[in-house]
């Protein structure tokens, strides 16, 4: 494996959180592992927040609507009582006694309650348009958490097609070690019978050659080992199963390569990042005409109750005369309120409309980002093209070199650096293939992405 492999893998490592898992295999195919592994991923739940809070702005928003202000306030305390030396006076009375006093002896519990409440009739559309912007803006946030689940989504392909990968290049090697062990044991037997055609320093080469294959297939078990660790690790499940890919030979995937203007056309229409600035700036344009009907005068209903009660504090009879610790009253009315900080207004809004420039300036710098992305991607998956054709022609060609060498080697003609060399390189252009198959689907795994197609249809390709 490469070392670009190994980093893709663990890149989709720090994407997951740990938790243990047991040994049952089961075999699953791309879409399968895709969803299980989104479903584990903490960087998507710790995304997806965003959106949650961006939908519960819209409750807020919606809230605005009935009854946006009401207001509960109560007070408890001890108070003293009254006390009147009129004897003609009733304690609905006492307040025409100008010389009514406190009396410290005689102590009470003393219970208010105060309830308000504000309903907008008419505000010009403000709260309307305030629920749009947030409606707007939660849109955005799904197409941002799009863009990102998208970046998972490529990292995860390249995850299971490396298992894929490892697979096939087991079983070169299992192959590798058969040739490898034919060839020992016509040495070994060359040796027995003392046949003087035998060159020990061709001997020597091949025992080298031996040291450096168990070197690759070391390699290739550590990088299989790590592979299967990492697929434990995003796919941990309560149950404990262990997964394999269902796809158990790396083939290149069936799809052509498009024109580039195709895949640029396609990038500009569905990229997520590009919907999620038009949309971030359609919800602010929605929020200034928000903030301009919000500085217009408003037209409110309004109402109160108060509620007091102190058993040893009379209520008064005359209603312009009112008893703070001992009441009931209330009303209702229209009322019309207008916003007077204007230069607070006017700052607000000005900011508002700087942002709205970024947001159109983002787009363009987005474009063009995603523009270079597609060009670049579209380059290196030709590329990619052209060495898995060329690469599986090399491969035809040394096949039959290692045939004619192995038959001239069973013959008494050939030589043993002759045959070695031979089937270094039939191993090393087959793992090279491999390779290169791994890359080019990685690479049009890469394009589609950039073009904003889903890599679900190179699978269904």
């Amino acid at each position: 494996m490469t070392a670009r492999i190994l980093l893709s893998l663990i890149t989709c490592l720090l994407a997951f959180s740990p938790v243990s898992f047991a040994q049952d295999t089961l075999q699953i195919d791309f879409n399968t592992f895709l969803n299980k592994a989104l479903d584990n991923s903490g960087q998507m739940k710790y995304q997806r927040q965003d959106v949650e809070i961006a939908e519960n702005q819209i409750k807020q928003a919606q809230a605005q609507r009935i009854v946006p202000n009401m207001r509960l306030d109560t007070q408890h305390g001890l108070v003293p009582g009254v006390e009147s030396d009129r004897t003609d006076l009733q304690e609905d009375e006492y307040y025409l006694d100008p010389n009514l006093r406190n009396n410290w002896n005689d102590w009470a519990i003393y219970t208010k309650f105060q309830l308000s409440a504000v309903q907008p009739v008419f505000t010009w559309g403000a709260i309307n348009k305030a629920v749009e912007a947030a409606r707007l803006g939660a849109e955005a946030a799904q197409y941002s958490f799009d863009a990102k689940k998208a970046d998972l989504e490529l990292r995860l392909f390249d995850l299971y097609f490396s298992y894929v990968l490892a697979l096939e290049i087991e079983r070169l090697l299992e192959e590798a070690q058969d040739k490898v062990n034919q060839v020992e044991r016509q040495i070994n037997e060359m040796r027995e019978e003392g046949d003087s055609s035998l060159d020990e320093s061709e001997v020597f080469k091949f025992e080298i050659y031996k040291s450096e294959f168990e070197i690759q297939k070391a390699e290739v078990e550590e990088n299989m080992n790590f592979v299967k660790e990492t697929w434990n690790y995003v796919l941990r499940n309560e149950a404990g199963d262990v997964f394999e890919p269902q796809v158990r030979f790396l083939d290149p995937v069936a799809a052509n390569i498009e024109p580039v203007d195709f895949y640029q056309q396609a990038a500009f229409n569905n990229r997520p990042e590009l919907k999620a600035l038009k949309v971030g700036e359609e919800a602010t344009e929605t929020y200034i005409t928000s903030l301009k009907k919000q500085n217009l005068p408003g037209l409110y209903l309004a109402g109160y109750v108060n509620f007091a009660n102190t058993p040893n504090r009379p209520r008064q009879s005359n209603p312009f005369i009112q008893n703070n610790t001992n009441l009931f009253t209330g009303g209702f009315g229209f009322t019309i309120r207008q916003k007077l900080n204007f230069f607070s207004i006017r700052a607000n809004i000005e900011r508002s409309k700087i942002k709205l420039k970024q947001a159109s300036y983002a787009q363009d710098a987005a474009k063009d980002g995603i523009l270079l992305e597609v060009n670049n991607n579209y380059r290196q998956a030709s590329l990619a093209d052209v060495k898995v054709e060329q690469t599986d022609e090399a491969l035809v060609t040394s096949k039959r070199w290692l045939r004619q060498e192995q038959l001239d080697y069973d013959f008494g003609m050939g030589e043993v650096k002759d045959l070695i060399d031979a089937m270094r390189k039939e191993l090393e252009l087959k793992l090279q293939l491999k390779q290169r198959i791994f890359e080019y689907n990685s690479s049009l795994a890469k394009l589609n992405k950039s073009a904003g197609i889903p890599l679900t249809t190179l699978i269904t390709n």
